[in-house]
């Protein structure tokens, strides 16, 4: 610390007036209905998740694509998959409609079929905003949500289907997630069980299955072995074993009996890899918002004291590409994709996450209106420092006093007090 303590010329005592003024009247409301703003620490937290993300998925050969925010709705709907309503729409200047991605792997499979050939395997990830409009009951609710994941296209099998799911459970080790554990369905048996009870009453129960409601789902007016059937699936969720045990009691066809010992054999590898219990729970109720899936689908969840928090769902698609190839031609693929908002909550109490944002490493001082040029001149030549450093220039006219109490209170380790000829380092405690 230098015993040098320069003046700069003051405009404001110690006891001045507030710099701003604030009007009396209430601020307009300029926010859209379900906008979110992210200051900046919210950002620091965000981007130091996704940079844990991209780590992890560029360990595993996965490139980055972007696909435009703004797609024509019949790539987003997906031939009906994803749900036009939840879809914000704009109209086009010359006809039809566009929409704003409500998920991106529609968007990813045009992509691929159009652009990338039929050189398969692909392993893309991306990092994206994505959009869905809240309903008329739900006005304000969020409709803007940060999304990061993965699609792995043109290539089947439990191979692939392992990959999927471990790379999640990667992600979530890597960046710390406390409690988390993967659910995992399988949506074509899940529609053939389904498909045994009447049409009129397939919702109801899928409703009663996914909410564990018993109690609702001995009320429906079935049949004596259409209930006694009902109340034994909302049993197929918990410990693999004992539900790859019951399914094997089931009367199902060769093909469904066949997507029991393809899910066999996906936990056995699944289990296989982890030297610690895996935290795993087979529920053939999980069904997913999209219905382009087609086989094994998955989600992510954090549980604490407090509340549960969905990280991530996934799935197998394996009839979604050929709505957008050419000649129709169809390729498998399977993808998943994280929450960053709900990431962000789960990781809260970790102690890798910012809990402030990047203070500046240097504060450059010019000590009079005259020495502004080679103030400039200093904060250019600190910048130009092969390492990251931050270097801010103070533009306010202020006592010597203030600038270093200003600096101390923004955690600013050096301030370069600069004049017309001498430059003056003082180092903060």
């Amino acid at each position: 610390m230098t015993d040098r303590h320069p003046t700069v010329s003051p405009n404001h005592s110690d006891n001045s007036q507030p710099r701003f003024s604030r009007s009396e009247a209430a601020p307009t409301n300029f926010y859209a209905p379900g906008a979110r703003d992210l200051l900046p620490l919210d950002v620091a937290q965000k981007r130091w998740i996704e940079r844990g993300i991209q780590d992890v998925f560029h360990r595993w050969g996965y490139h980055r694509i972007i696909t435009s925010t703004l797609e024509r709705l019949e790539t987003l709907i997906a031939g009906g998959a994803v749900d036009r309503e939840t879809v914000i729409q704009i109209p086009a200047a010359a006809g039809g409609t566009l929409g704003l991605r409500p998920e991106l792997t529609a968007s990813i499979a045009r992509a691929a079929v159009a652009r990338m050939g039929d050189l398969y395997p692909q392993r893309l990830y991306y990092n994206a905003n994505v959009f869905r409009r809240a309903d008329l009951e739900h006005h304000g609710r969020q409709q803007e949500f940060y999304q990061a994941g993965i699609e792995l296209l043109g290539v089947g099998g439990v191979l692939a289907d392992v990959e999927a799911i471990l790379l999640m459970m990667d992600t979530l080790n890597s960046l710390a997630v406390p409690n988390w554990q993967i659910i995992l369905g399988e949506a074509g048996l899940s529609r053939a069980l389904l498909a045994q009870f009447p049409i009129e009453f397939r919702t109801q129960i899928r409703w009663c299955l996914a909410h564990l409601d018993r109690v609702t789902l001995e009320q429906l007016p079935l049949t004596p072995h259409q209930q006694q059937l009902a109340l034994s699936l909302i049993d197929l969720r918990g410990d693999p074993a004992v539900v790859l045990a019951r399914l094997a009691q089931l009367e199902l066809d060769s093909e469904h009996q066949a997507t029991i010992t393809h899910l066999q054999t996906l936990v056995e590898l699944l289990t296989s890899t982890s030297q610690t219990p895996l935290p795993l729970i087979l529920d053939l109720s999980l069904i997913q918002t999209f219905d382009y899936y087609t086989g094994i689908v998955f989600e992510a969840v954090s549980i604490t004291e407090d509340r549960a928090y969905i990280l991530g769902k996934g799935g197998r698609y394996d009839r979604l590409l050929a709505l957008y190839h050419p000649q129709g031609h169809n390729f498998p693929g399977i993808g998943f994709a994280l929450n960053i908002e709900d990431l962000q909550q789960a990781l809260q109490t970790s102690p890798s996450m910012p809990r402030y944002t990047a203070k500046p490493d240097w504060l450059v001082v010019p000590t009079t209106p005259a020495a502004a040029a080679a103030a400039l001149i200093y904060g250019n030549k600190l910048r130009s420092n092969p390492e990251s450093i931050r270097v801010e220039m103070y533009l306010n006219d202020e006592t010597a006093a203030n600038v270093r109490q200003i600096a101390i209170e923004r955690g600013i380790s050096q301030i370069a007090w600069v004049s017309v000829d001498s430059v003056e380092i003082e180092a903060l405690d």
